[in-house]
């Protein structure tokens, strides 16, 4: 998977190179995800964990087109005016599910601001055909923030997924830079919402470093998430997709990545993963078995 850095930048550090996996069940999710007409997450936003994912025989799937009507500086999914819904969606996901067995199904979106409801209505048409093919599959759904609209993270909230996850992504201080459309209110306004109306629901949230933010800075993101309730908190390391995205500011230290662990533990969050490669969906179900 190639990366940018940015001019001058520092070579990667040894923490941050590991072999790609190409074996197992590469190829045939690959296939399948053709086949099917699908979009994953794990290459529309380069994530570097593709290879051992879907060598796995596992994909977080990405919902509603490979287009998004945002252009957050970090993410490598374009940003274009997105194809209308694909009815066939729902069913094409619940079969890959199911046949390629997975427990736990990770499900994203790309932000649709073009539809009323952002989504959330196919989105859980996604959810009920994975639940109506394989019952005894978990399923964990990353959403937007809907613009804040209220109908639809409750839309969303009510088809009771088993894991409502949410990404803050950064402290507020990058927003403008990082998430120029977005609002950190109100992406803590998601969780808060959801937990308020489901308290039982296990809330998620995920966190990058390595664009300038500091310590400090990033423990108050986590006092802010758990004061809306927030269960599961990922955080991992910022990869630059592109030259037209943000450089990476620093190659936080795994040592670093220990001592965010040991904060959120006092904290109180149930799980954490903090990693350099730790990704929203990455080891997901672990996570949510790990906690209960």
């Amino acid at each position: 998977m190639a990366y940018e850095h940015g001019e001058g930048a520092k070579r990667m550090p040894e923490w941050m190179r590991r072999p790609i996996a190409r074996e197992g069940s590469y190829e045939t999710v690959k296939d399948l995800m053709r086949k099917l007409e699908l979009h994953t997450v794990c290459e529309s936003a380069k994530c570097p964990n593709q290879g051992e994912c879907f060598s796995t025989g596992t994909a977080t799937f990405l919902a509603m087109g490979d287009a998004c009507t945002r252009n957050c500086r970090f993410c490598a999914v374009e940003a274009r005016k997105p194809g209308p819904l694909d009815p066939g969606e729902p069913d094409n996901i619940a079969q890959a599910v199911l046949l390629m067995r997975i427990k736990h199904a990770v499900i994203t979106m790309v932000t649709r601001d073009d539809i009323a409801d952002g989504g959330a209505a196919h989105l859980v048409g996604i959810i009920q055909a994975v639940r109506d093919a394989s019952p005894g599959t978990r399923i964990e759904v990353l959403t937007s923030d809907f613009r804040g609209n209220l109908d639809a993270i409750d839309t969303v909230a009510d088809a009771l997924p088993d894991v409502f996850n949410h990404n803050v992504e950064t402290v507020p201080r990058l927003y403008a830079e990082v998430r120029p459309i977005a609002i950190y209110e109100r992406s803590l306004s998601v969780l808060r919402r959801v937990k308020e109306r489901h308290p039982g629901m296990p809330t998620k949230s995920g966190i990058m470093v390595g664009l300038g933010e500091q310590f400090d800075e990033v423990v108050s993101v986590m006092r802010d998430l758990r004061e809306v309730g927030c269960d599961l908190l990922t955080i991992g390391q910022y990869l630059r997709p592109s030259r037209k995205h943000l450089s990476v500011t620093e190659f936080v230290h795994p040592d670093v990545f220990d001592r965010y662990a040991e904060e959120a533990t006092v904290l109180g969050f149930r799980a954490v993963a903090s990693a350099p490669f730790v990704r929203s969906s990455y080891h997901a179900g672990e996570m949510v078995r790990g906690e209960s």
